[in-house]
């Protein structure tokens, strides 16, 4: 098996995955990287800014002024975390529930034309390989000593 293939594929379905997306969502008005902050606010009501940035892939100053622009447009909400004061949870407001919600449709749908054709048995052996493969990763992360590069399932 070619692993340099393998981690192209990876990674060219999730920029397609992403371009397609941003294709089918351009009309909400705001960026895509907002759009995947506003999503995983939904999954996760009162994320820390820290946790948001780690699955968003970002550097935490950008998830900061990212979360300023949607906190400015009405659509996440700030709430100071009860168990520690300097830290903030993020929840998103009434306006951005129906925006999320829309998003995550949209964003299924895209995920069920991808898997067209793709039966249910292969559908599993793929998806199991690819939790060995994070999981991997993962130990590798581990061995390394870096705690801040492991990542879970964003399900």
């Amino acid at each position: 098996m070619d692993q340099h293939h393998l981690a192209f594929v990876i990674s060219d379905i999730a920029r397609l995955y992403r371009r397609r997306f941003d294709e089918r969502t351009r009309s909400f008005g705001i960026t895509g990287p907002q759009m995947r902050a506003l999503v995983q606010i939904m999954r996760f009501p009162g994320i820390n800014q820290g946790a948001l940035a780690e699955r968003l892939d970002v550097e935490p100053i950008t998830t900061c002024r990212m979360v300023d622009r949607l906190e400015q447009a009405d659509l996440v909400e700030r709430r100071r975390d009860p168990n520690d004061r300097r830290a903030w949870q993020l929840y998103l407001t009434e306006t951005a529930m129906p925006i999320a919600q829309e998003l995550q449709t949209i964003g299924q749908g895209l995920l069920n034309e991808s898997l067209d054709g793709v039966d249910k048995a292969t559908h599993d052996i793929v998806m199991s390989a690819l939790g060995r493969i994070r999981d991997n990763l993962n130990r590798v992360a581990d061995d390394g000593g870096n705690e801040h590069a492991k990542v879970t399932s964003h399900g």
